[in-house]
């Protein structure tokens, strides 16, 4: 029955949303499944794509936080979809918190395309792990993808305006603090490719994150 419910939902995201080029992240995906094999039930568990992986001291700088990270590759959500049975539900969290759609915005898909392929996610964690809460990390503005910042700001406030009306659920609004005052993102929280962040830029999400983790 499960399997029959993920092939349906993954069946109709290719139905309504166009086709992204599909990468193999499975050594990477059974890595995680190795390192994190211990975690405790009941953890906050992060999930999503290389801006969750590449969060040096993600679980230290949550004290107190029992934190299972699961960022891969350069993920899309059609990914965290795929990968749900492997990344999520064995760990029985009492928290998804999701960074993804960055990847879904750079490969041009519309912000009503990426709120589609959250609203799937959405249900079917929903289903699988009712008493979950769900959080989801806002696209941030990155430099290398300003082209992309209106889009992004949309499904931002399509995702948080549903996210508003649904039970157990956050909207971490990472975009806003990351633009300075003239409306552009602020350089010194991005690295050398102007993508990825550096400590600084991790401290602005940290900042956001931690008032609404269980």
């Amino acid at each position: 029955m499960k399997n029959t419910l993920f092939s349906l939902a993954i069946l109709l995201t290719m139905l309504t949303v166009p086709t992204l080029a599909q990468t193999n992240y499975d050594a990477e995906i059974a890595a995680l499944e190795t390192k994190a094999k211990e975690a405790p039930a009941n953890s906050i568990l992060f999930v999503g794509s290389s801006s969750i992986r590449m969060w040096d001291g993600l679980k230290e700088a949550f004290p107190g936080k029992s934190i299972i990270q699961n960022g891969f590759g350069g993920s899309t959500l059609s990914d965290a979809i795929r990968y749900m049975p492997r990344l999520i539900l064995p760990y029985k969290p009492k928290q998804v918190v999701l960074y993804a759609g960055d990847n879904d915005i750079a490969q041009n898909q519309s912000a009503r395309n990426v709120y589609s392929q959250f609203l799937t996610f959405f249900a079917l964690v929903r289903k699988q792990l009712p008493s979950a809460t769900i959080t989801y990390i806002a696209v941030k503005p990155s430099p290398s993808r300003k082209q992309y910042m209106p889009v992004a700001a949309e499904a931002n406030r399509m995702i948080k305006q549903y996210l508003a009306g649904q039970k157990n659920t956050s909207f971490a609004d990472v975009y806003t603090p990351m633009l300075g005052a003239n409306g552009q993102p602020r350089p010194e929280l991005f690295g050398a490719d102007s993508l990825h962040m550096t400590p600084q830029g991790y401290e602005v999400w940290k900042s956001v994150i931690g008032p609404v983790l269980k």
